[in-house]
């Protein structure tokens, strides 16, 4: 239905499980006409929907050989063939909510340019081809799960499969991973570390030959990472992403294309990259700034208040983001400014401590915070 929506120039709005107020509040900020849910409903959601005069409408697909069963209410006359339909590059395809986690939720318009840019990009530097299979163990109202894994995997013509469970699950991820030839996986660091968990309490007899394992939307851990290329025999490329810039922003390239570091984010992939100090001067290698992009895949909907800088901000397309170093090229996360620790004056990344404590053996998980 995602793929149908934004195939007939209409917008997709992806919704979580959420309380009934949230229901409202996402609705009412995505200016949505129609909710769309399975044909058991979702009482909250549709409770919300009533309130805000938005009609509902539910979706089926009674058997894997059977044709979609789809109740819309009202259904209009004046239906347009996909043939009538041209989609232009400045629709707006996606409408995401960040997560929110330094403020309240803002919504970002992604356009069908933004999507198609980003997916370029990924099968570029993963070089994804019809001979790829992968599957998804992340949640598709996310840009991580939507567009790196599912719509980079239609895009290169490759194959794409959804858990056996419904979600990711320690227990069938592996089944899954050989039952469909798997060749690469995209997952966040708390499943990596929980597929490694489940290996060394419970491994598989056989595991699949993976080209590469990709990790994204948090820090890895050197150690972790070691782990996992040693347990599973296959490059594991850290990469950088954030809903506005369509998910990539930065990756560790292939090992045929250069070293992948420990630690590191990786090389700006498919679009402009700088990094700024704190009065916006773009700095020279190995200085710690602010990461500021822009190209295609670059929302323009957000409104973040830019500082005035000599790198052109007013030519659009630009975004602030996360406090970096930059090391021979490669990117190396410090972490948000809010977040940075103030020790006597020196700046510490809760990353670099994370990275200490979970390089003890004994040591699984470990976070580290500011108390201010």
């Amino acid at each position: 239905m995602f793929l149908a929506v934004i195939r007939a120039r209409a917008t997709a709005a992806h919704l979580i499980r959420l309380h009934h107020g949230e229901f409202e509040f996402y609705l009412s900020d995505s200016e949505s006409k129609l909710l769309l849910t399975l044909q058991e409903g979702n009482s909250s959601a549709q409770a919300a929907a009533s309130k805000l005069n938005i009609r509902h409408a539910t979706v089926a697909l009674p058997g894997a050989d059977s044709g979609l069963v789809l109740s819309l209410p009202d259904p209009k006359s004046d239906v347009m063939s996909l043939a009538q339909l041209a989609n232009e590059p400045s629709d707006v395809a996606l409408f995401l909510h960040t997560s929110g986690t330094t403020s309240r939720p803002k919504g970002v318009p992604l356009t069908q340019l933004n999507l198609a840019s980003s997916v370029r990009n990924i099968k570029a530097v993963y070089k994804l081809i019809e001979s790829d299979s992968t599957v998804i163990v992340l949640p598709l109202f996310h840009v991580h799960g939507l567009v790196a894994g599912l719509l980079s995997s239609l895009g290169a013509g490759a194959a794409v499969a959804l858990p056996a469970a419904g979600r990711f699950s320690a227990s069938t991820f592996w089944k899954d991973m050989l039952k469909y030839k798997a060749t690469w996986y995209t997952a966040v660091p708390t499943i990596h570390q929980i597929i490694l968990d489940r290996h060394f309490s419970n491994p598989e007899s056989v595991y699949p030959k993976l080209r590469f394992i990709r990790s994204c939307s948090a820090s890895l851990a050197p150690s972790i990472l070691a782990r996992l290329e040693e347990t599973f025999g296959a490059p594991v490329l850290e990469a950088y992403a954030m809903t506005e810039a369509t998910h990539l922003m930065s990756s560790n390239p292939l090992p045929e294309d250069g070293p992948h570091k420990p630690g590191s984010v990786g090389k700006p992939v498919g679009q402009e990259m700088a990094i700024l100090d704190e009065n916006g001067v773009a700095q020279e290698a190995n200085a710690t700034g602010e990461v500021c992009i822009r190209g295609p895949n670059v929302t323009k909907g957000t409104r973040i208040t830019l500082r005035p800088t000599r790198w052109h901000f007013n030519s659009g397309g630009f975004i602030l983001e996360m406090w970096v170093i930059l090391i021979d090229g490669y990117l190396h996360l410090v972490g948000r400014i809010k977040e940075l620790i103030n020790r006597g004056g020196e700046k510490i990344s809760p990353i670099e401590v994370d990275a200490v404590l979970l390089s003890h053996p004994n040591i699984t998980q470990a976070v580290a915070w500011s108390s201010r």
